[in-house]
This record gives structure tokens, C-alpha cells and sequence, in this order.
């Protein structure tokens, strides 16, 4: 990665007399688009609650000051907002002043946010700006027209969150006021990190990446703020070394071929990256606009029932990531924190992980692709109708968004847009599935898909079951497939549903072994009966995972879960990341079924 903290960040820190190096995730938060010329608006803001959602009548989008203090990019239900008020909040506005270097003039000034849950309205100096509905997806806004370079702005946003009222996703966040069962502490606001960034008007908007690794070349479509006759270069390096460079004319109907000799693959076992440096220049050679990114070539594919990695038949050992954390809620407190989950998941024996009922912000793909970690992309569907017509349009908005930033990610394999669907009907649902499936195909080819994760299935490419089954000798059972039958799913008597045809059939949830302290018990839970023992807690484990080798079909699995969040208790680790148990002998347990392993038919 490059710097951190640039001049113009430096600039603005010192202007609201902050150190750069005490801002809170101060790294940049898109590593595969990267600019060096940016602004990290992270720290102090001032806010305010509107429980009657009368702001707007009071002119409080013309405030310069509100009357409390919040640290983004941490959500006010969290310990490191300094705020922690855990109660719902429908409504609240946030201030700060942003400034706006003077060598910015001439540019586009873009000002672009991690994460807002769920709706905002962005106002700069009272004046309306945009909107935008959407609590997980990246967002960003041109305000070049509404500042002036060398001046200080008033930013004002105004946020409403309506967890209860089914028309947005919301995950895992409890519709209760106590936290209970498998719902947690919710989330309000920004809860990732706010930034402005300076951009040349004919600078690169976006960029496509397609690894072929059979015909051994990449292939880079891009798209233009605004088309012209400069030239984009695009260059591909094995560190020093440059591996391949081409150019073309900034045209969004331009398509780049790279040859990628002497190829180095991606995987788990050996995640090699390669560097990308876009470069926008005018006729002269003057460089106007430079991107630094990066890829793995890798290629993912299903076929005859089997997930192939590189062409050759892979067994996905997941385990299941909700990317909670105690002093942060969905906000990792540091980017270290983000890395340091990857690693807790593979020392346990995973090559990977099903990040749930949340989208995990850029900076762990990022980890995840340099540390080798294959994920599956999944929406906070949770808490959202979806039998509703205004929550499935709000949700295709939504979804859109984080299938275009992410589908460059080489450790992202599976898109996973909805999870337990058990409230669905004929009629809206049937529908929404199938748009979201084509739509997700139309966006990104690439990955298969997993329509709704533990069944409900009406178009899918991943055929995922969930098993809690405690005893390994019924969950091998239950896991035999026979002639002339559905195998075990976790739906059948809806008609509307798809039946299944030979799909990767993946068990994505199961275990889920609940293991705490007897003193916790009376509020907590896991899966199942508890153990009384941790030998106990062993021979149960590997019952399971030895069941699941066994079974002829099963492609791969995803354990419940990598860390206890709240009151369940069912995590490998504890809440705040320290082991429960032996890691070496429950590494040896989740790998008695190998990477290269496969149950062909």
C-alpha cells in the first residue's frame, strides 16, 4: 500500500488541530483503486439525535455545530464512538467542516463514504446535495459545484434508520431492544470511514478486471468521467519487474488485453498478486490521473457438481465471519483487527470464510487477498421483507453497489445476496431472485451464485443446505444421497421452488457447538445440547467434520462460527479474539478434509 496520510490530509488535521497519525482508520479505504491524492475525514464530528425527525423543519441541515461529539467512523451504538447509546435511533444529523485545498481547482472534487446505515441526505452549506438509500454499499458524490478550492465548507447529514419497518436490509441487528438468540447490537449511521478525494475531470471512473488464466492474459474494460482522445496505460508488474504494458484511447468501449507470461496463480496455499498502475495522460505524455491496484489471477468455475479452483476440484473448509466486534459493533477498530481475523481463521484450518449478514468493508478483501482467504460475498438481507416490492427495490439498489465494488477481489468466489429466507411467499419473492440472480450474472459472470444460503432456492448455482445436527452418525446419515430423491434440504413444501439439478451441494452452516463458561449459561446458547467437557467438545466436532468427508456430494462447508458475538457463544474464539480451545488440535480436526480433497461421483 502506498501513503496513509498525503499532504492535503495533513493540511486538514492540522487545521482541526489533530494529529494524522491519531486519526481513527486512517489507511486508505479502497486499496484496489488507490489515488495518492486524498483527504481522510475521520475523527471528531459533531452530532445530534432527532427522535422526532423534525430536523429538517428546525434548518438543522444549516447547523455549524451540533450539540454533541461523535468519533467516526465508529456508529453511535459503539464503545469506541464515545457515544454508545444502544437504544433505536430513527434519526440523527452529523457536522463537520471539510476544506478544500486550493490545488484542487480544476478537478473533481468527489466526497465518498464506506458505509451509511441505512438512508442519508447530504447537505454543504445548507444546500441539498444527494441522497442515498442503501446501509452496507460505498457510495460517492461529485460536489465539485457546490465547494470552492482554498475554502471551508459546512457539511451537514442528516441519517434515518427504520430496522423495524421492513423495507431495508439490516442483518443481524435485533428489532428488540435486548440483544437476543442470534440478533445483535445495531447500527446507525456512518460506520465506515468518510473521505474526499480530488480527481481530473477526464480521469478513470472504473475498472473491470477479468483474469483469463487459460488463454493466459487479463482483460481491462474501463469507464471515463469523461471520454477523450488521451491515452490510458496499463501497467502489470511482478514487483519490479514489468510483466506486460499496453494502451488505448479513453474510451468506454475500449477493451485491454494483457498478456500474462510465466503466470503466477492465486490461491489460498500461494496468494500472488500482482501490481496494476492505471495512468490517464494528455497527448504531451503529462500524467493527468494515476490509480495503483493490483489482482490475482485465479479462476473459479463449477462443473458436474464440483467447485473448481485454477481447474482443479477444490473442498471450501469456511468458516462463518460476522464481522462483529465489542468495542466497534460492525466497524473493525483498527485495520490490524481486520487482518488479524484472516489469520485466526486459517490457524484455525479454514482456507476461507462465509462473511454473513454483512458487508465486510474493502480493507478486509484486501487482507483476504493478500493473505490468501477465499470469502463469499453476502448482503445484510436480514430483517428485510422480502415479499415487499419497496424492499426489493431498495435491496437491487443496494446490492448492485457491493457486486460493482467488489468483483475485482480475487479471494471472493460466491455471491451470496440473501441468507435463510424462511418467511418467503410465491409472488414478489420468486421474482426477486431471479432478477437479482440475472442481474448479479450481468455485473460479474465470474463467480457463481448462491441465491438465498440455506435453501429457499429458485435460481441458484451453489446448492447450500445449513445442518445443525449435533451427532455425527445421523448428520452422515441425512447427508446420503438416494436414487430418486431430493437430497436433504432445509425446504420442500413450497412449490415456487427450484428442485435440485446436480448443483455444488455445500453444507454453509453447521456445528455451531456452543462452548462458555457455566456462569454465562443462563443468557447464552450455542447449537445443540452442550458439551460437558472439552473432550467432549473434540469428539463432537470431528463426529461432524468426519461425517461431512464421508458424504459423497458434499463441495464444502461453512462452520458456525469463527468468534462468540454477544450472547452466542458458539464461536472457536471468544468475543474479543482469544482462543477457547487446543488451536492445533482444532486446526487437525477441520483439516481432515484436505483442499484437494473431493467427493467425485
Amino acid at each position: 500500500m502506498k501513503k496513509l496520510i498525503t499532504t492535503a490530509a495533513l493540511f486538514l488535521a492540522l487545521a482541526f488541530n489533530v494529529k494524522a497519525n491519531d486519526l481513527p482508520r486512517k489507511e486508505y479505504p479502497r486499496p484496489q483503486f488507490e489515488r495518492e491524492d486524498w483527504i481522510n475525514l475521520n475523527g471528531t464530528w459533531t452530532f445530534d439525535f432527532d427522535f422526532g425527525q423534525s430536523g429538517v423543519d428546525r434548518q438543522l441541515q444549516n447547523s455549524e455545530k451540533f450539540s454533541k461529539n461523535i468519533i467516526v467512523p465508529f456508529c453511535p451504538e459503539s464503545e469506541l464512538s464515545g457515544v454508545k447509546h444502544t437504544d433505536f435511533i430513527n434519526c440523527m444529523w452529523y457536522q463537520r467542516k471539510i476544506s478544500i485545498p486550493a490545488y484542487w481547482n480544476g478537478k473533481k472534487i468527489f466526497l465518498n463514504f464506506g458505509a451509511v446505515d441505512y438512508w442519508c441526505e447530504i447537505y454543504i452549506d445548507g444546500k441539498k446535495i444527494q441522497q442515498h438509500w442503501g446501509g452496507s454499499s460505498s457510495f460517492a458524490i461529485d460536489i465539485t459545484r457546490f465547494v470552492q478550492a482554498g475554502n471551508t465548507h459546512n457539511l451537514v447529514i442528516q441519517v434515518k434508520d427504520d430496522l423495524r419497518g421492513g423495507k431495508q436490509t439490516g442483518g443481524k441487528q435485533c428489532t428488540n431492544f435486548f440483544s437476543g438468540g442470534c440478533s445483535y447490537t445495531r447500527v446507525t449511521g456512518i460506520w465506515q470511514t468518510v473521505w474526499m478525494e480530488a480527481v481530473a475531470s477526464e480521469g478513470l471512473k472504473d475498472m473491470v478486471i477479468r483474469t483469463d488464466i487459460d488463454q493466459k492474459q487479463l482483460v481491462a474494460t474501463p469507464s471515463f468521467y469523461k471520454e477523450s482522445d488521451n491515452i490510458l496505460e496499463i501497467i502489470l508488474k511482478d514487483g519490479d519487474k514489468v510483466i506486460s504494458k499496453k494502451q488505448a484511447t479513453c474510451s468506454n468501449n475500449t477493451c485491454i488485453v494483457l498478456p500474462v507470461k510465466n503466470m503466477k496463480l492465486w490461491s489460498p496455499e500461494s496468494p500472488f498478486l500482482y501490481e496494476l498502475t492505471y495512468l490517464v495522460k494528455d497527448k504531451s505524455g503529462k500524467v493527468l490521473d494515476k490509480v495503483e491496484s493490483y489482482t490475482g489471477m485465479r479462476k473459479i468455475h463449477i462443473s458436474d457438481g464440483i467447485f473448481y479452483l485454477n481447474n482443479q476440484p477444490y473442498f471450501q473448509r469456511l468458516v462463518l465471519d460476522q464481522g462483529y466486534y465489542p468495542d466497534g459493533i460492525w466497524t473493525a477498530p483498527s485495520d490490524e483487527a481486520l487482518k488479524n481475523d484472516i489469520i485466526l481463521g486459517k490457524n484455525a484450518g479454514f482456507n476461507g470464510a462465509r462473511l454473513h449478514q454483512k458487508v465486510f468493508e474493502e480493507r478486509y478483501y484486501y487482507w483476504a487477498d493478500k493473505l490468501g482467504y477465499i470469502t463469499w460475498g453476502e448482503s445484510a438481507s436480514w430483517v428485510m421483507d422480502v415479499n415487499d416490492e419497496i424492499a426489493a427495490r431498495n435491496f437491487i439498489s443496494e446490492w448492485s453497489e457491493i457486486v460493482v465494488r467488489d468483483r475485482n477481489h480475487p479471494s471472493l468466489v460466491t455471491w451470496t445476496p440473501f441468507n435463510e429466507t424462511w418467511g418467503s411467499r410465491d409472488g414478489s419473492y420468486p421474482r426477486l431472485i431471479r432478477d437479482i440472480y440475472h442481474m448479479t450474472k450481468a455485473m460479474d459472470s465470474t463467480r457463481p451464485i448462491n441465491d438465498a444460503s440455506g435453501d429457499d432456492h429458485v435460481l441458484t448455482d451453489i446448492w447450500s443446505v445449513h445442518n445443525y445436527e449435533q451427532d455425527g452418525k445421523r448428520l452422515s446419515e441425512q447427508l446420503i444421497f438416494k436414487e430418486g430423491e431430493e437430497p436433504y434440504r432445509n425446504s420442500r413444501d413450497k412449490k415456487y421452488l427450484a428442485v435440485y439439478e446436480g448443483q455444488p451441494y455445500m453444507v454453509d452452516e453447521f456445528g455451531g457447538i456452543g462452548w462458555m463458561a457455566p456462569e454465562e449459561r443462563k443468557n447464552s446458547w450455542g447449537y445443540g445440547n452442550l458439551p460437558q467437557t472439552e473432550e467432549e467438545f473434540y469428539t463432537r466436532l470431528q463426529g461432524q467434520v468426519e461425517a461431512l468427508k464421508g458424504a459423497k456430494h458434499v463441495m464444502g462447508f461453512c462452520y458456525t462460527q469463527l468468534t462468540d458475538v454477544e450472547q452466542e457463544k458458539n464461536g472457536i474464539y471468544y468475543y474479543d479474539r482469544t482462543p477457547k480451545f487446543d488451536m492445533k488440535r482444532i486446526k487437525s480436526i477441520f483439516e481432515l478434509i484436505p483442499s484437494s480433497h473431493t467427493n467425485l461421483k
